[in-house]
């Protein structure tokens, strides 16, 4: 067997997740599987998920003692309705399946959607104009349906806004951690921690525990793809895109069961900013909020099981990104934040830099690296929304 995780490690979080553990000093040499999957995040445990369920046996690979990287370090929003074209395909199947594998796994996946606050009459008309268009999913709302979407508080100047039915929303904290537990419970599959991927030689996956048999491999390292295969990140322009993040007590201890965009979101996700009312709001933007888009913010917010809001977000993109945190974007960030609330201040409880593979070339990156290595990594700030989708792909027949 490979690692079993304590049941203690399915509510695991950064303070609590110190008792996994690897039980393989060294891999046995008769194990053998059909696919190896490289990269305990998000990706790497969809890939997982969906080969568990093709019928195939399975060897999930991470270099850390948990997932550390960008399925921790993010809102836990998985943004449906905000997605349009080929995102918005993949999102959908990525919905379903974060519900089917929440039941499976004893993940609470909530559908409490999202909404978006409206401030101005140009962020109105980019809903509008949507909702105009049939989007499935958004509904429009009054300022007094927002406000108490917003538990009851929420800026004077709201002026409506937009209901997102079809988004969902986990615990980042939780969900990757719960996931691979899951994972490392089922029948042929072995999941290993502390365990670095060294290459594949077309038989032998080869790690820093020994080598395994094994059909084929699929690594899913996200950012740090150019750890392992630098020319295809530089050919493929892969990046690292750092967000600056807090943790903040909710003001008054109000309950805010949505994931809270603004109108920066609609500059950012596809179906907002494919409507010909988004060019007006970005130009009304870059005049009254030139800082916003210098910090290249999403101004959003979600809140966690303890009632804590994670608030967010900034971007800057770079292949090495610095890992110091900026008081300026984060009182910008903050500001933002406390005028869309309607609140004076924020009681900060963390910071944090957050993570993600960038590309200007696509959302995502599907490289095959001769016959039996695949390379998957979600290229923008979607990884939550659409790597259940884009896995799925690898799998067709999986769970027909």
């Amino acid at each position: 067997m490979g690692c079993r995780l304590p049941r203690a490690a399915l509510e695991l979080d950064r303070d609590t997740a110190q008792s996994w553990c690897v039980t393989w000093i060294r891999i046995p040499s008769t194990e053998s599987y059909d696919v190896a999957v490289v990269g305990a995040g998000i990706v790497g445990l969809a890939h997982a998920a969906w080969a568990l369920d093709a019928g195939l046996r399975v060897l999930l690979l991470e270099r850390d003692q948990r997932a550390v990287g960008a399925s921790v370090r993010n809102f836990g929003h998985v943004c449906v309705t905000g997605q349009a074209g080929e995102l918005r395909e993949l999102a959908t199947i990525a919905r379903q399946r974060w519900l089917d594998l929440g039941r499976r796994a004893g993940l609470a996946v909530r559908e409490t959607g999202g909404v978006v606050v409206a401030r101005g009459s140009d962020e109105l008309a980019v809903l509008e104009e949507l909702s105009g268009r049939g989007h499935e999913g958004l509904g429009l709302l009054t300022a007094a349906q927002v406000r108490q979407r917003l538990g009851g508080c929420g800026a004077d100047d709201i002026v409506g806004g937009a209901e997102l039915g079809c988004d969902l929303r986990v615990d980042p904290r939780v969900a990757a951690h719960r996931l691979a537990a899951w994972l490392a419970d089922q029948p042929g599959v072995d999941v290993l921690f502390r365990t670095n991927y060294l290459g594949f030689d077309g038989d032998t996956v080869h790690t820093s525990r020994g080598g395994a048999r094994c059909q084929r491999v699929i690594v899913c390292v996200g950012h740090d793809l150019d750890y392992l295969y630098p020319e295809l990140a530089e050919t493929h322009d892969v990046a690292r895109c750092a967000l600056q993040m807090a943790r903040v007590q909710a003001p008054g201890g109000v309950v805010i069961d949505p994931a809270v965009l603004t109108a920066t979101s609609l500059l950012r996700y596809s179906a907002f900013a494919g409507t010909d009312a988004a060019q007006a709001l970005r130009a009304r933007v870059a005049a009254a909020r030139p800082d916003l888009l210098d910090i290249e913010a999403n101004v959003m917010l979600t809140q966690r099981p303890d009632g804590t809001l994670i608030i967010g977000d900034s971007h800057h993109t770079e292949p090495t990104t610095d890992v110091f945190l900026s008081e300026h974007t984060s009182d910008t960030l903050h500001r933002a934040i406390c005028e869309v609330l309607g609140v004076d201040q924020l009681n900060v409880h963390e910071r944090w830099q957050g993570v993600y593979a960038s590309s200007p070339r696509g959302d995502y990156l599907v490289a095959e690296l001769g016959d039996r290595v695949s390379v998957r990594v979600v290229t923008a700030g979607v990884g939550m929304t659409i790597a259940f989708g884009l896995a799925q792909r690898h799998f067709p027949g999986a769970g027909a």
